[in-house]
């Protein structure tokens, strides 16, 4: 494999638009020369780069297949036609919509489809993992629907389904979502129907973080489960940068119009047409192989962080993540990852449930799309620790790091 683009085209940036020219190259070396341990990102594949880069990318193409309010579309009709095709068979759902143009909107969309302003939702509290479409004051979703919040068992770090219930029972939701941006164990999408179904409410997964594993069969799937399933073409899955939704036939048309006209205007037919080259490279038998080992990596990366002093929430992972307080090493999520962003290790922190100190998140995809395995996590466990610790200073965690990047290339040659 090679990056993309090629050095003709940079080249030719380079004469364009020195400026922009320099941003491209920087951000390629700087990806290439640290450690990428934030839980949301990946290496696609240069197929996926190839058609982002498209002509694909002129085309207006407002509304579905067959029924567009732009001429010219026969082709994008098509690419369309595959990228729905794949994910329905990918995910064994009756109905998918590839066009929101992230998570968030492919979450406004299903609101759109079964709430009205006004409506009760009830959903994982944002100090305890929800995301801001769940409910935050800042976003639209708090703005709009009367959100409550569950939350996390204090000892445990685990959902309190008992909690679920209690306050689906006192609140009687019209929609109960269930997912986290920072919750590292499986989530039981059965149960939380059986709860919806108690209540008489929608039940709305959010699976932007496990998607990915979904497909390639290392995580329970909440497509039997769920009304509308709300997710990201990135992530674990390795796709662009995009959402999408599932649902069965009997939803279809309200989700379609919820994402287009309510929502938004022309699918990005360049997004559209790499999220059908994701799918189907998300369906082969070495994507599997890798989402197993995302998660063995993962859980090596845990194990490596306690063996080393931290405490890692929940007291390791099922999935991609990981969140972990460093506070026993003499420092708080924000320090610390300053701290590791000089060494050239990247991560985010996140608000730690029943507290207000902050943690840090972060989740092994892109180091396995590299090749690295088990015993990389250990030593990025110890580097991390070491850093930490200031036993290993910035320039000699950088020279690591560096090494360990040469070794495994986000796109060797």
């Amino acid at each position: 494999m090679t990056v993309t683009p090629a050095l003709d085209e940079v080249d030719a940036l380079r004469r364009q638009d020195p400026e922009l020219a320099d941003v491209l190259l920087g951000e390629r070396r700087r990806q290439s020369t640290t450690i990428q341990l934030i839980a949301a990102e990946n290496f696609t594949s240069p197929a996926v780069l190839a058609v982002l880069g498209s002509p694909l990318a002129n085309k207006y193409a407002e509304g579905y297949p067959g029924s567009r309010y732009h001429g010219g579309c026969e082709l994008v009709d098509v690419a369309e036609r595959i990228a729905v095709e794949r994910a329905t068979a990918l995910f064994g759902a009756g109905h998918a919509n590839v066009q929101p143009h992230s998570g968030s909107s492919a979450v406004l969309a299903a609101y759109a489809a079964l709430l009205r302003p006004g409506d009760t939702v009830l959903a994982l509290g944002l100090t305890h993992g929800g995301h801001l479409t769940h409910g935050s004051p800042a976003n639209f979703s708090g703005r709009w629907f009367d959100f409550v919040g569950y939350g996390v068992d204090a000892e445990t770090g685990l959902i309190d389904y008992e909690q679920v219930r209690a306050l689906a029972r006192a609140h009687r939701p019209k929609a109960i979502v269930c997912g986290s941006i920072a919750y590292p164990r499986h989530i039981d999408y059965a149960l939380f129907r059986a709860i919806a179904d108690e209540a008489g409410a929608y039940l709305i997964a959010d699976a932007a973080h496990p998607i990915g594993l979904v497909a390639g069969g290392a995580a329970p799937s909440p497509v039997p489960y769920a009304d509308i399933v709300c997710a990201t073409t990135h992530k674990v899955l390795r796709g662009p940068r995009g959402g999408m939704l599932l649902c069965g036939p009997e939803l279809a048309e309200r989700v379609d119009r919820a994402v287009f006209p309510f929502t938004q205007g022309g699918a990005q037919m360049n997004s559209v047409a790499a999220k059908a080259v994701a799918f189907g490279e998300a369906a082969g038998p070495a994507f599997t192989t890798y989402a197993h080992q995302v998660v063995a990596n993962a859980r090596a990366l845990a194990a490596g962080l306690e063996a080393e002093g931290l405490t890692v929430t929940t007291g390791g992972t099922d999935t991609h993540l990981i969140t972990a307080d460093p506070a026993p090493l003499g420092v708080d999520g924000r320090g610390a990852r300053g701290r590791l962003a000089a060494a050239g290790v990247v991560l985010d922190c996140c608000v730690l449930p029943h507290g207000d100190t902050r943690g840090l998140r972060l989740g092994t995809a892109a180091v396995t799309t590299q090749g690295m395995g088990k015993p990389e996590m250990a030593r990025l466990a110890a580097l991390v620790a070491g850093v930490l610790r200031d036993e290993v200073d910035s320039f000699g965690a950088r020279e690591e790091v560096r090494e360990l990047v040469a070794a495994f290339p986000p796109y060797p040659g």
